[in-house]
């Protein structure tokens, strides 16, 4: 990215916070050459969520291949390597352990710098990848883990002004589709069940009482399965969803639930604009980004607010380690690098 480059680095980066191993090559002058990621999402699919054991064992197994073929996609050896960057914190201690272990170990052999990051402040900053996005920048980030506003003042420069305070938006997402026996993750099932039901809001789920910046999801989440037991469509002492064959039924509450979760989206954005009148633009990002749906409905509020909406494509709003690679680059510019005994935090 023109706008940030003073000197020429080419990074080579390792994402293992959770379940997905991923490595990835960027450079000043040509950008992200390669972002590979391989993901566990079957596996853990089986269990209903991510069982932290079988994902660091997973790493373990991988993150060797992985980062060779990031390497060969990108045209680059370990030798064209300046810096190497890698997810200290936060996420499941064995997984960030198995990356943090495998780029000290190739920093170290190398000779060469080793920068530890933030996964969330590469999230945050994961929609600059591709875009010139004009700071100060509002950043909703919506994921399964967490969900949270940033307020960007640039590069390496920023505030977390709320945060959720129970569960994280995407993991509300999974939490009601295994309510109704869906697989995970729950996310894209609902998002396409709701196009079935025209993105319209038939139940009319609560949407918070949570003011100011911050988040709170578990209510939402407690409010539709009571709900559900009141029109006979859960027993709560089977645990089981009683209405698996009404396909409307289930359209509907997805529509309604996600036409929720648009409406909190943006109540938060216009109460963040409005105590910060300086704001330039606004990124959404993390996996529930991937969520068109939401883009569309977040990118029409933006329009009409006369400010521009960014976000990553689909490949960078997961976790990957191309968001990882950006945000090592311009730490590097910044002469921000760490020891080859930094730990995870």
């Amino acid at each position: 990215m023109t706008h940030i480059q003073t000197k020429s680095y080419t990074i080579l980066a390792i994402e293992s916070s959770c379940d997905d191993t991923s490595a990835a090559v960027y450079t000043a002058q040509q950008g992200l050459l390669s972002n590979e990621v391989y993901s566990q999402t079957l596996m853990h699919a089986l269990y209903g969520g991510v069982v932290p054991e079988l994902a660091s064992r997973s790493h373990l197994e991988k993150i060797t291949s992985v980062v060779e073929y990031a390497l060969k996609k990108s045209g680059k050896t370990l030798a064209d390597i300046d810096a190497f960057a890698v997810t200290s914190k936060p996420g499941l201690p064995g997984s960030l352990i198995i990356g943090l272990c495998f780029a000290k170990g190739l920093a170290w052999s190398m000779q060469k710098p080793i920068i530890a990051i933030n996964h969330l402040e590469g999230h945050a900053y994961s929609a600059c990848v591709e875009n010139d996005v004009e700071f100060p920048a509002l950043c909703l980030t919506v994921s399964g883990g967490h969900t949270a506003l940033y307020r960007l003042q640039g590069y390496g420069d920023y505030q977390v002004l709320g945060n959720t305070l129970d569960d994280a938006a995407g993991e509300a997402f999974d939490k009601i589709a295994r309510l109704m026996g869906f697989a995970y993750p729950g996310g894209p099932i609902i998002e396409k069940l709701a196009e079935q039901a025209g993105f319209q809001d038939f139940f009319m789920y609560p949407r918070g009482a949570v003011g100011g910046y911050d988040f709170s999801f578990s209510g939402l989440k407690t409010a539709v399965l009571y709900d559900l037991v009141k029109k006979g469509a859960y027993d709560m002492a089977q645990k089981k969803f009683l209405k698996s064959d009404d396909s409307l039924f289930i359209s509907q509450v997805a529509s309604s639930l996600l036409v929720c979760m648009k409406d909190i989206f943006i109540k938060k954005i216009e109460y963040a604009l409005e105590h910060n009148s300086d704001i330039k633009s606004v990124c959404f990002v993390g996996g529930v980004a991937c969520n068109k749906y939401l883009r569309a409905k977040l990118t029409q509020y933006c329009d009409k607010r006369g400010i521009k909406l960014f976000y990553p494509s689909p490949k960078l709003c997961t976790d990957n380690a191309g968001m990882i690679a950006f945000v090592g680059y311009y730490k590097a510019q910044q002469n921000r690098f760490d020891s080859y005994e930094v730990g995870i935090l």
